[in-house]
Protein backbone atom coordinates (compact mmCIF):
# COMPACT_ATOMS: atom_id res chain seq x y z
CA UNK A 1 0.00 0.00 0.00
CA UNK A 2 1.11 3.57 -0.54
CA UNK A 3 0.74 5.76 2.57
CA UNK A 4 1.08 9.61 2.63
CA UNK A 5 0.31 11.93 5.69
CA UNK A 6 1.23 15.75 6.53
CA UNK A 7 2.16 16.80 10.11
CA UNK A 8 -1.57 16.92 10.39
CA UNK A 9 -2.14 13.34 9.51
CA UNK A 10 -2.68 10.98 6.92
CA UNK A 11 -3.67 12.14 3.84
CA UNK A 12 -3.50 8.96 1.32
CA UNK A 13 -3.61 5.24 1.86
CA UNK A 14 -4.16 3.42 -1.75
CA UNK A 15 -3.27 -0.07 -2.64
CA UNK A 16 -0.21 0.53 -4.50
CA UNK A 17 -1.51 -1.58 -7.98
CA UNK A 18 -4.58 1.44 -8.25
CA UNK A 19 -4.75 2.24 -11.09
CA UNK A 20 -3.67 6.48 -11.78
CA UNK A 21 -2.25 6.31 -8.53
CA UNK A 22 0.39 8.31 -9.92
CA UNK A 23 -1.88 10.87 -10.91
CA UNK A 24 -3.52 10.90 -7.24
CA UNK A 25 -0.43 11.69 -6.24
CA UNK A 26 0.75 14.52 -8.35
CA UNK A 27 -2.84 15.87 -7.43
CA UNK A 28 -2.23 15.44 -3.52
CA UNK A 29 1.16 17.71 -4.26
CA UNK A 30 -0.76 20.39 -5.83
CA UNK A 31 -3.70 20.15 -3.34
CA UNK A 32 -0.92 20.07 -0.46
CA UNK A 33 1.26 22.85 -2.17
CA UNK A 34 3.79 20.20 -1.04
CA UNK A 35 6.51 17.81 -2.26
CA UNK A 36 5.64 14.17 -1.31
CA UNK A 37 8.72 12.81 0.03
CA UNK A 38 10.33 9.43 1.47
CA UNK A 39 10.19 8.67 5.01
CA UNK A 40 7.91 8.10 8.07
CA UNK A 41 6.36 10.37 10.47
CA UNK A 42 4.12 9.42 13.83
CA UNK A 43 1.21 9.21 12.11
CA UNK A 44 2.25 6.91 9.49
CA UNK A 45 3.95 4.80 12.28
CA UNK A 46 0.33 4.86 14.24
CA UNK A 47 -1.22 3.42 10.92
CA UNK A 48 1.27 0.71 10.45
CA UNK A 49 0.33 -0.19 13.90
CA UNK A 50 -3.17 -0.76 13.52
CA UNK A 51 -3.26 -1.63 9.74
CA UNK A 52 -1.06 -5.18 11.69
CA UNK A 53 -4.24 -4.99 14.05
CA UNK A 54 -6.75 -4.88 11.51
CA UNK A 55 -5.76 -7.30 9.35
CA UNK A 56 -4.83 -9.90 11.86
CA UNK A 57 -8.41 -9.38 13.43
CA UNK A 58 -7.69 -7.43 16.43
CA UNK A 59 -8.96 -3.74 15.27
CA UNK A 60 -12.03 -3.34 14.63
CA UNK A 61 -11.99 0.84 14.43
CA UNK A 62 -9.21 3.21 13.84
CA UNK A 63 -8.05 5.91 15.43
CA UNK A 64 -4.94 7.13 13.40
CA UNK A 65 -5.57 11.01 13.00
CA UNK A 66 -6.30 11.92 9.61
CA UNK A 67 -6.09 15.00 6.88
CA UNK A 68 -8.56 14.78 4.32
CA UNK A 69 -8.73 16.68 1.96
CA UNK A 70 -12.16 17.19 0.83
CA UNK A 71 -15.00 19.37 0.41
CA UNK A 72 -17.23 19.75 3.01
CA UNK A 73 -20.11 17.72 1.25
CA UNK A 74 -17.00 14.79 0.74
CA UNK A 75 -16.13 15.21 4.55
CA UNK A 76 -19.40 14.46 5.74
CA UNK A 77 -19.73 11.97 3.32
CA UNK A 78 -16.77 10.49 4.75
CA UNK A 79 -17.37 10.52 8.15
CA UNK A 80 -20.52 9.00 7.21
CA UNK A 81 -18.50 6.16 6.01
CA UNK A 82 -16.99 5.90 9.41
CA UNK A 83 -20.60 5.11 11.14
CA UNK A 84 -20.73 2.44 9.42
CA UNK A 85 -20.14 -0.63 11.62
CA UNK A 86 -17.25 -3.51 11.09
CA UNK A 87 -18.31 -6.54 9.41
CA UNK A 88 -21.87 -4.71 8.22
CA UNK A 89 -22.43 -2.83 4.98
CA UNK A 90 -24.78 0.02 3.93
CA UNK A 91 -26.51 1.50 0.35
CA UNK A 92 -25.18 4.81 -1.07
CA UNK A 93 -28.77 5.79 -0.30
CA UNK A 94 -28.66 4.46 3.36
CA UNK A 95 -25.75 6.68 3.16
CA UNK A 96 -27.63 9.87 1.56
CA UNK A 97 -30.20 9.53 3.39
CA UNK A 98 -28.16 9.60 7.03
CA UNK A 99 -26.58 12.70 4.77
CA UNK A 100 -30.30 14.16 5.05
CA UNK A 101 -30.27 14.14 1.07
CA UNK A 102 -31.92 11.38 0.30
CA UNK A 103 -31.90 12.70 -3.52
CA UNK A 104 -27.89 12.58 -3.67
CA UNK A 105 -27.37 9.50 -4.38
CA UNK A 106 -25.13 10.23 -7.14
CA UNK A 107 -23.42 12.86 -5.20
CA UNK A 108 -23.00 10.35 -2.52
CA UNK A 109 -21.25 7.91 -4.66
CA UNK A 110 -19.15 10.05 -5.95
CA UNK A 111 -17.32 11.47 -2.84
CA UNK A 112 -17.18 7.74 -1.65
CA UNK A 113 -14.86 8.08 -5.59
CA UNK A 114 -12.76 10.30 -4.17
CA UNK A 115 -11.84 8.92 -0.83
CA UNK A 116 -8.10 8.27 -0.20
CA UNK A 117 -8.23 6.79 2.70
CA UNK A 118 -8.54 3.35 2.01
CA UNK A 119 -9.45 1.20 4.81
CA UNK A 120 -9.62 3.65 7.05
CA UNK A 121 -12.34 5.28 5.93
CA UNK A 122 -14.41 2.66 4.98
CA UNK A 123 -15.75 3.24 1.62
CA UNK A 124 -15.78 -0.44 0.73
CA UNK A 125 -18.62 -1.30 3.40
CA UNK A 126 -20.73 0.54 0.68
CA UNK A 127 -22.95 -1.84 -1.80
CA UNK A 128 -25.24 -1.41 -4.46
CA UNK A 129 -29.28 -0.79 -3.04
CA UNK A 130 -29.83 -4.44 -4.17
CA UNK A 131 -27.10 -5.64 -1.89
CA UNK A 132 -24.42 -6.35 -4.67
CA UNK A 133 -20.90 -5.37 -4.89
CA UNK A 134 -20.21 -1.83 -6.91
CA UNK A 135 -17.24 0.05 -7.66
CA UNK A 136 -14.08 0.42 -5.33
CA UNK A 137 -11.10 1.45 -6.32
CA UNK A 138 -9.37 -1.22 -5.03
CA UNK A 139 -11.47 -3.71 -6.99
CA UNK A 140 -14.22 -5.69 -5.97
CA UNK A 141 -12.50 -8.67 -5.49
CA UNK A 142 -10.31 -6.88 -3.26
CA UNK A 143 -13.86 -5.28 -1.49
CA UNK A 144 -14.93 -9.11 -1.50
CA UNK A 145 -11.97 -9.64 0.45
CA UNK A 146 -11.94 -7.11 3.04
CA UNK A 147 -15.97 -7.66 3.64
CA UNK A 148 -15.68 -11.36 4.68
CA UNK A 149 -12.33 -10.40 6.46
CA UNK A 150 -14.22 -8.41 8.57
CA UNK A 151 -17.56 -10.27 8.76
CA UNK A 152 -15.32 -13.38 10.06
CA UNK A 153 -13.64 -11.39 12.69
CA UNK A 154 -17.36 -9.50 14.16
CA UNK A 155 -18.63 -12.98 14.89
Amino acid sequence: MRVCATEDGICLLEFADKPLLENELVDLQRRLNAPIISGENAHIKQLKIELTEYFSGHRKAFSVTLHTLGTDFQNAVWQALGTIPYGETASYQEQATWLNNPKAVRAVARANGMNRIAIVIPCHRVIGKDGSLTGYAGGLERKRWLLDHEKKQAL
